[in-house]
């Protein structure tokens, strides 16, 4: 009977479920794990004369991450990883607050971003500057760049967050004698605080990763983590050391997220 009864739970259970998850677990085992073991094996592989791939185990590859002139750049990449994210509070929080406090229907258009059009002839009009500036291929161009790119990823988590706040308290401290930037600093931005987390997790991690910003507005002159990963796997054709490099950003992701979680973050608002 007990034989009977577990195949009949297995079949009423078990085995639906296994109907059901299977195929996309298969599909994430050769979409995702997969590319993942290869990388991680690439990165132990070493190259001929040629840079013809070898298979053969050496942790070289992780030695050479550790040149001067590798550390550079990552510090480059953190630093400006870092002032996009901040950047990108300052901008994204008034605005996420402004749409996620307005009642009527200009909240739809206030989803919209816009630029500012034609930023050296607005400088000159403000006599700001009195001749046109050259503002391509400069550090300060890649992190507006990227400013540019992920203010929008700041701001829907400020949103979620801004959104669900009761407005209850901000009467209560208003009534309380609290002036408005003691409000914001004791009420509004603890109550924040996953959302500007969530925000800063979702830009800090995909700068690193981005090359084609730093490329096209830096000119090879601003090279980030990203840059150097396709330059392994492009022109370099020095797969193995490409995929070291993968494999340490992908850790790092690891870490930043693991991070997220100890502090208490929800993994829906980071997408996953």
């Amino acid at each position: 009977m007990d034989g009977k009864r577990s195949k009949h739970e297995f079949r009423s259970n078990t085995l639906p479920a296994f109907v059901t998850v299977g195929p996309v677990s298969l599909l994430l085992m050769f979409l995702v794990v997969a590319p993942l073991v290869f990388v991680a094996v690439m990165s132990f592989c070493g190259t001929d004369e040629y840079y013809n791939v070898v298979y053969s185990f050496t942790a070289e590859n992780y030695g050479k991450l550790l040149s001067v002139d590798y550390l550079k750049i990552y510090a480059r990449s953190l630093l400006i990883s870092l002032i996009t994210t901040l950047l990108c509070v300052l901008i994204g929080y008034p605005f996420a607050y402004i749409i996620a406090r307005t009642k009527s229907k200009k909240r739809q258009l206030l989803y919209m971003l816009g630029n500012s059009g034609w930023l050296v002839k607005a400088l000159q009009f403000l006599h700001i500057i009195q001749e046109p500036v050259d503002f391509l291929y400069k550090t300060g161009t890649t992190v507006l760049g990227m400013v540019y790119c992920f203010v929008p990823f700041m701001v829907l988590p400020l949103y979620t967050a801004i959104e669900k706040l009761d407005g209850s308290l901000l009467e209560a401290s208003s009534d309380l004698g609290a002036k408005p930037v003691r409000t914001l600093f004791e009420v509004i931005l603890p109550l924040t605080s996953g959302g500007i987390f969530s925000g800063c997790i979702m830009v800090f991690i995909p700068c690193l990763g981005y090359f084609f910003v730093s490329n096209i507005l830096g000119g090879g002159n601003t090279d980030m983590i990203g840059n150097l990963i396709e330059r392994q796997f492009k022109s370099a054709n020095n797969w193995p050391l490409g995929a070291a490099l993968s494999i340490i950003l992908i850790l790092l992701t690891l870490l930043l997220v693991k991070l997220y979680q100890r502090l208490g973050g929800d993994m829906e608002s980071l997408g996953v």
